[in-house]
């Protein structure tokens, strides 16, 4: 357990240093780029195995980090766009519920899963939580025409999650762990560096440096929170599906709280019933 409060608290750094760039103008694209490209050196630098491009070309997990890398950073840009054109409210809700897609390919895949009658109550409770604790009013309404954003995030976020799963508990073995993380936030990175391009062609970009700075202070935390999240989906005594709600639903708590203590945020009445329904919907998970 001690590996998902690590991830929680980890992930919820990550949160509160994002929470910031507005404050300082940063760019996020900018910034997740340099923040990709030390997480992967901080990979390599701490990997059991030494560098080896044909090494790396020729393992088995070389797709699973190419596809993963590239969800991360095109799902965040999508995340982003969506909280412009459809709101941040249902944008998160997308987000969020993209834990369903993990959870319901580890029940098809993997024997060892079981769906229990208490998990499809937790799993209830937890959507709930999510829509309750992420929304002010009781309407979510947006254009429909930007449907599609939604829908690509909840499935590109699902889908780099259910392989980062993957990965885990089939084709990473110990030793290759770092170079596997160094390789997918390498080409997160340079995903990363195409899109910047890619965007170039309409307006220039203005590089400044506190955009790198950002990048390298936001890096360090998320190299943790990816090893931390990998090392609590291979050692903890609970499966995948009841991972993944727990670190989801704990992330919501903890943000939470600290947007109310740090940040000032108020909590609606529905906010605080859908951090009951998210703490319910851990114990039974967890417990029952």
């Amino acid at each position: 357990m001690i590996d998902i409060l690590l991830t929680i608290i980890a992930f919820n750094i990550l949160i509160i240093l994002f929470k910031l760039f507005p404050k300082y103008e940063i760019d996020n694209l900018q910034t997740l780029i340099i923040n990709y490209l030390v997480a992967g050196g901080l990979s390599l630098y701490f990997s059991e195995q030494s560098f080896s491009l044909p090494y790396i070309l020729n393992a088995t997990w070389v797709f699973h980090a190419v596809v993963i890398g590239i969800l991360f950073i095109v799902t965040f840009n999508l995340y982003a766009s969506g909280t412009q054109k459809v709101g941040i409210a249902i944008t998160t809700i997308a987000n969020k519920l993209s834990l369903l897609i993990p959870v319901g390919v580890a029940l098809i895949i993997y024997p060892s899963e079981h769906l229990t009658y208490f998990k499809v109550i937790g799993f209830a409770l937890a959507i709930i939580g999510i829509y309750l604790s992420s929304t002010q009013h009781k309407k979510l309404s947006f254009d429909k025409k930007y449907i599609w954003l939604i829908i690509l995030v909840f499935v590109g976020q699902g889908i780099a999650d259910s392989i980062f799963n993957n990965a885990q508990k089939i084709v990473v073995n110990e030793a290759d762990k770092g170079l596997f993380f160094m390789t997918l936030l390498f080409i997160a990175g340079i995903s990363g560096v195409c899109i910047l391009l890619g965007k170039s062609v309409k307006s220039k970009p203005k590089i400044k440096f506190k955009n790198f700075i950002a990048g390298v202070i936001f890096g360090i935390p998320n190299y943790i929170s990816i090893l931390l999240f990998f090392n609590a989906l291979e050692n903890s005594e609970l499966s995948a599906t009841q991972v993944y709600p727990i670190i989801s639903m704990g992330v919501i708590i903890l943000s939470a709280l600290i947007g109310l203590i740090l940040f000032k945020e108020k909590l609606s009445l529905r906010n605080w019933l859908g951090l009951g329904f998210a703490i319910l919907s851990i114990f039974i998970i967890t417990f029952l």
